[in-house]
């Protein structure tokens, strides 16, 4: 069987849709599994051996896309998160069974629609996109490992040591990454990030480290300017996904808003703390991490200015008991 999974938005995105990946080459093991992915996500899908085949969607027109799909003879598409451009683009690649949610207009381009209703939030974002495949092979095993997506020793070994030498690093590794991205509309600004460092920075065991990708230029100049005595290191991301998830697996705590960088270090095993909007939307109840929950600390951020204090405070507090 030619099976097409289908998830090209961002990063946090399609690492929630790697669970159903795998159960579904687990259950169908001889089967081709093809995913449609965005570029950012081209690294770590190419790194996950439960996919056979990586599309990247870079934005082709409908027909383009069609054609490429059409090529692949794909007996079944199993789209997780879909638009109306992907909708129609596997009806005219004659995709005989198209399954997706029941949702807007793209739905009308499917065969095989399952009504969901994610609004309102009865399960995590991963566990929808395992719903539709077990809606499609209904005995399929629904266990993943946790970490879904680990690295042998020396490969990360490897990574942090060269991560440990650029930046005169001998201590273990705590992280912070500020920035929005993604479902997050909540955040701490860069004075209260930089205040919850300098918490950590007495212990002489830790090395504190703010990280920074591609986008989050004004961060890092907002962390230059305010940093003040704090003496944390700064590391600028810009190799591939693939290369920041092998270099934080090996970080002992990832702290930052609910990006796709946290869910790049749940994928790989890290513990983290991570700030969600007060919001049923927004929160971890829709967005926890793939991986092991007990290694997840998430926290939901208070709207009214009196309770946002409250919680800050706790926040630190907490920071001390996890390292």
């Amino acid at each position: 069987m030619n099976v097409l999974i289908v998830r090209n938005d961002k990063l946090g995105d399609f690492i929630t849709a790697l669970p159903a990946c795998y159960i579904l080459k687990q259950h169908l093991p001889d089967a081709h599994i093809s995913a449609l992915i965005s570029p950012i996500n081209a690294s770590i899908a190419d790194a996950c051996d439960f996919i056979d085949d990586v599309i990247v969607d870079h934005g082709q027109s409908t027909k383009e896309l069609s054609n490429i799909l059409k090529k692949k003879n794909f007996d079944l598409s199993i789209t997780l998160f879909s638009n109306t451009r992907v909708a129609i683009a596997q009806w005219l690649a004659g995709i005989p069974k198209r399954v997706a949610p029941a949702t807007k207009f793209a739905q009308i381009f499917y065969n095989n629609r399952i009504i969901q209703r994610r609004s309102q939030v009865k399960m995590a974002e991963f566990e929808y996109n395992i719903q539709l495949v077990v809606k499609t092979f209904p005995s399929i095993d629904t266990n993943f490992p946790k970490p879904l997506l680990p690295f042998a020793d020396e490969e990360k070994q490897s990574v942090f040591q060269t991560f440990c030498k650029q930046l005169d690093i001998t201590k273990k590794v705590i992280a912070f990454h500020p920035g929005f991205g993604g479902s997050s509309d909540a955040n701490w600004n860069i004075m209260e990030y930089i205040e919850m460092a300098m918490i950590l920075e007495a212990r002489e065991d830790l090395e504190i480290v703010f990280t920074f990708g591609p986008g989050d230029e004004s961060f890092l100049q907002a962390f230059h300017h305010n940093k003040g005595d704090l003496k944390a290191k700064v590391y600028e991301s810009k190799e591939s996904v693939l290369e920041f998830a092998k270099l934080i697996s090996s970080f002992k705590l990832f702290v930052s808003t609910s990006t796709g960088t946290f869910h790049l270090a749940s994928l790989v095993g890290t513990p983290t703390m991570t700030f969600f909007a007060d919001s049923l939307f927004a929160s971890s109840k829709r967005w926890k991490g793939i991986g092991d929950i007990n290694l997840q600390h998430n926290i939901m951020i208070p709207q009214e200015p009196e309770l946002r204090k409250v919680c800050f405070e706790q926040v630190k507090k907490d920071l001390l008991s996890l390292v």
